[in-house]
């Protein structure tokens, strides 16, 4: 199949050849051509029968593989595998669980909940400019109820907010489709939903001078010297003419569908990750199926996340 694959069954036979999933990261790695990356030569010479190049270089390191410092490093998984997984995991509308991962791939939950994790950090969005034009901001709380908490959990669960007693914090700024782009979103994990806080968010993803609608939530008081605020008072309406937060609401549901229905339980240590996989999903949701994984696969490079990092408080893995 020279074609590029549009369904995850085309793409599982695609990628079982190997020379087609090695040329494939090849490709995205040095677009230009191959070069060590340890001197930066590129007279490097290929050893095909390993899938490996050798710098003519004496240095230490002088063998090296399109894996190498990328989040595919030192993996025992083959290639076949972590492609099918990426694909699932960026087409997935409400995400796909270890459990179900390690069943589709025939390796352990443990593995598939290490790979997952992976490629959820591939997913993070880097540096992006400012959100303008016309922007919707709003915070929810996402975990179980401290009615259901062992009392020492509940005692860390003190987090302020209507509704969010046992829960995280998430806020989440959107910016409205114009002329140029789709709708674009940004969730970020938060420690309160205090006015300092939110106000700092803001300020750090939304261009003054834009026009920003939230709920009348009393954090949000004060923002109208840098930008054109209106609220909308939800206990009264939720649309005021062109004044709502409706995109951000669709976002939530959108997320809260994936964690209760897919993953039940998200540690908060975690939750940071979950808000990049769903946000790469909506932000890429007009493009087809094979160029959201290929923009997942484009971001492996120049990434590393060991087991022990993921685990660092001690937890252990779950969805």
């Amino acid at each position: 199949m020279n074609k590029q694959p549009r369904t995850l069954l085309e793409a599982i036979r695609h990628f079982a050849q190997p020379d087609v999933a090695h040329n494939l990261l090849v490709s995205l790695r040095w677009p230009n051509g191959v070069y060590c990356p340890t001197c930066g030569r590129t007279d490097v010479r290929y050893i095909a029968t390993r899938h490996l190049w050798e710098c003519k270089e004496n240095h230490p390191k002088r063998q090296f593989s399109a894996r190498i410092g990328t989040l595919l490093e030192d993996s025992p998984l083959g290639l076949d595998k972590w492609f099918s997984a990426i694909w699932m995991v960026a087409n997935c509308k409400n995400g796909i669980s270890s459990y179900e991962m390690a069943r589709d791939l025939g390796i352990t939950q443990k593995s598939a909940w290490f790979l997952d994790h992976r490629i959820r950090l591939a997913m993070k969005a880097r540096s992006i400019m400012k959100m303008s034009g016309t922007v919707e901001a709003d915070e929810t709380h996402i975990g179980g109820l401290a009615k259901n908490m062992h009392r020492h959990s509940k005692r860390k669960k003190e987090i302020a907010g209507t509704g969010g007693t046992g829960k995280e914090a998430v806020m989440g700024i959107l910016q409205r489709k114009n002329k140029k782009n789709s709708s674009k979103v940004k969730a970020i994990h938060i420690p309160t939903v205090q006015r300092s806080i939110l106000h700092k968010e803001i300020r750090n993803t939304v261009e003054p001078g834009s026009e920003l609608f939230t709920d009348e939530l009393i954090s949000y008081g004060g923002l109208t010297p840098d930008y054109r605020h209106d609220t909308v008072n939800h206990a009264i309406l939720y649309v005021r003419g062109r004044v709502h937060t409706n995109g951000i609401e669709n976002f939530w549901s959108l997320l809260k569908r994936t964690v209760k229905g897919t993953y039940i339980s998200v540690e908060p240590y975690h939750l940071t990750a979950y808000l990049d996989e769903q946000a790469f999903r909506f932000n890429e949701r007009e493009d087809d199926d094979y160029g959201r994984f290929k923009k997942v696969l484009s971001s492996v490079f120049g990434k590393r996340l060991t087991y022990s990092e993921l685990t660092g408080n001690g937890q252990a893995p779950t969805a």
